[in-house]
């Protein structure tokens, strides 16, 4: 029987000849990334020793720059854990800064074939350049950092086969809410996808939909690769690679097409994203205070060009907040340089610096009781962004920033004619 792409990566990496659903393997580990909350007291353990400083990324991102004492302190242990192993990856307040996932996309930390861990949920991002990316738990990753490995029960897996083009003003979010809509949870299962639509999707679409992914409950989201994959992590790294395609009898829980053409922008509706997406359309005139375009799902050049050519030219409304966040400094500079940024402000935006922040109930954007959002992070459900009251509805950066317009839920092809 073949073997899909989770299954021919978890045996390379365990030294095995094949690995079907059910089988618990210990794998090595290319990648292991901690970050900042890993460093908070209640989370440290002294580490004596590392498996290797080479292999090991510090980003400092979920807390930045720090709001408070608690963040500060993690920040700083953080510093001298990287100052006392020689760890030379370290992604420091304002050096290169950003999201850890949006990261290992600007700098190719991850590559086809290969494995990464990091104990943040939404690490799934990174199997959009056709590798097992995956979020651990917080011990997990401590061992990770002094073994370079770790295990896995291998699950089943559910294939998308993704056809078509997608039409002006709708997105890849759009595309993963109508997944997510109409399928439900992915619990214990990986999500492989391909066919001949993600010819269309650049690799800031694809990895929309691998980020995503963790809120279908997957363990791995992996892509094909193809020559639009395979130019991106040339650009960024010089470590070798293989593609990993897989077999022609790969055996699959399940198979399902989508056809990218006939999609709409949808809205997940406030508490859950899984079975309860709604066309735009449905929601029109639904209050918002505020407007949220970032996070390492939505916070890319592509993602804040795309906000910017629904605004330019016209004022967010009167008592709504419309705040943007670029996933990394790179991506910053890029959008400064295109004027993008210049346009967003021009609009009324409010811009903050690359991190975690409001999408995780952090900091940059927090709700008060009984404000509604709309936003296009990652997750929604209650109490997510803010105080338990408050609502949060889930949608496209194109969808945010039409409705940050007109201060009720709206829908941006009428500004993308």
């Amino acid at each position: 029987m073949g073997m899909t792409i989770a299954e021919k990566i978890l045996a390379a990496k365990s030294g095995q000849k094949t690995v079907a659903p059910g089988d618990v393997v210990t794998i090595q580990l290319d990648t292991i990334i901690l970050f900042d909350n890993n460093f908070v007291p209640s989370n440290w353990r002294d580490i004596q020793r590392v498996c290797d400083p080479q292999r090991i990324v510090v980003v400092l991102d979920h807390r930045v720059p720090a709001p408070n004492q608690i963040a500060a302190g993690a920040h700083r242990t953080g510093r001298e854990f990287v100052k006392r192993f020689g760890i030379k990856r370290f992604h420091d307040v304002g050096r290169e800064q950003g999201i850890s996932h949006q990261l290992v996309a600007d700098y190719g930390y991850a590559v086809p074939g290969s494995t990464l861990v990091c104990s943040d949920s939404h690490t799934c991002s990174g199997g959009v350049f056709n590798c097992l990316a995956r979020g651990v738990g917080g011990p997990d990753i401590i061992y990770a950092a002094v073994k370079g490995e770790t295990w896995f029960r291998c699950g089943e897996t559910t294939r998308y086969e993704l056809e078509g083009t997608l039409p002006r003003a709708v997105t890849a979010k759009d595309a993963f809410l109508q997944i997510a809509g109409v399928h439900g949870d992915h619990a214990t299962q990986n999500v492989e996808y391909g066919g001949s639509g993600i010819a269309g999707l650049n690799i800031n679409a694809r990895k929309t939909i691998t980020t995503m992914s963790a809120e279908l409950s997957a363990e791995f989201a992996t892509f094909e690769c193809d020559d639009v994959l395979t130019q991106w992590v040339r650009a960024r790294t010089q470590t070798p690679f293989e593609a990993v395609q897989p077999d022609a009898n790969a055996k699959y829980k399940a198979v399902r097409k989508v056809n990218l053409s006939a999609l709409e922008p949808l809205v997940a509706l406030p508490d859950s994203v899984v079975n309860n997406s709604q066309a735009v359309g449905a929601l029109k005139g639904t209050r918002i205070d505020q407007a949220y375009i970032g996070s390492c799902a939505n916070g890319t050049q592509d993602d804040l060009e795309l906000a910017a050519a629904v605004v330019r030219g016209k004022r967010v409304a009167a008592g709504v907040r419309l705040i943007v966040v670029p996933a990394s400094q790179t991506v910053y500079r890029d959008a400064l340089k295109s004027g993008a940024i210049a346009t967003l402000v021009d609009a009324g935006a409010i811009i903050a610096p690359p991190t975690c922040g409001a999408c995780g109930g952090g900091h940059m954007g927090v709700l008060a009781a009984d404000e509604v959002c709309i936003t296009s992070s990652t997750r929604n459900f209650k109490g997510r962004m803010g105080e338990p009251s408050s609502r949060v509805f889930m949608a496209s950066p194109a969808t945010v920033a039409a409705s940050a317009l007109v201060g009720t839920i709206a829908d941006p092809r009428e500004f993308l004619n």
